[in-house]
């Protein structure tokens, strides 16, 4: 493991959430996991902190367990090698079913407690969630809402101080 600055490879992180996705993994406080496909995120310094924050729709199974959970992790593949795994991880629901075994990932401990990571990918960024809020329809753009919330299903903003950002 080799410790990073988490800004380190933003390049590779902003090109990986613009193609396939990159993996979102939550353990709540019951002790339920998911991981989930995430194309949407940001890194940067808010607070004074170095933060990563991700949007996640309240009709997923993810929204569920982050709303219970004190940490999230974001997962980054390099290149086409998770392909698949990322589709999979994208299109179906973990409630109810070991969605990770399922698509053929591994989910091992992080280096925060409760956090896990996928041990297939390079980049890895532990998170604790320090804020979080709901996207507001009245300040948003209107673009952005006709575009992409045709269905009002506004998603959750969660801000997570990165605590541990790493290259395996």
């Amino acid at each position: 493991m080799k410790q990073m600055n988490f800004f380190e490879h933003f390049n590779t992180l902003c090109r990986e959430l613009d193609s396939h996705g990159v993996f979102l993994t939550v353990k709540d406080r019951d002790g339920r996991v998911n991981t989930m496909t995430i194309g949407w995120a940001t890194a940067g310094i808010i607070w004074s902190r170095p933060v990563m924050t991700v949007l996640v729709r309240p009709v997923r199974y993810t929204h569920n367990l982050i709303e219970n959970a004190s940490t999230f992790t974001v997962s980054v593949p390099e290149g086409h090698n998770l392909e698949k795994e990322l589709m999979y991880c994208g299109t179906t629901s973990g409630k109810g079913i070991d969605k990770a075994a399922k698509a053929g990932i591994t989910l091992v401990p992080g280096m925060l407690a409760n956090s896990l990571v996928v041990k297939e990918c390079k980049y890895f960024y532990e998170c604790e969630i320090i804020h979080k809020n709901v996207i507001n329809e009245k300040t948003l753009s209107k673009e952005i809402t006709d575009d992409l919330y045709t269905q009002k299903d506004f998603h959750s903003i969660y801000y997570g101080e990165i605590k541990h950002s790493y290259a395996l």
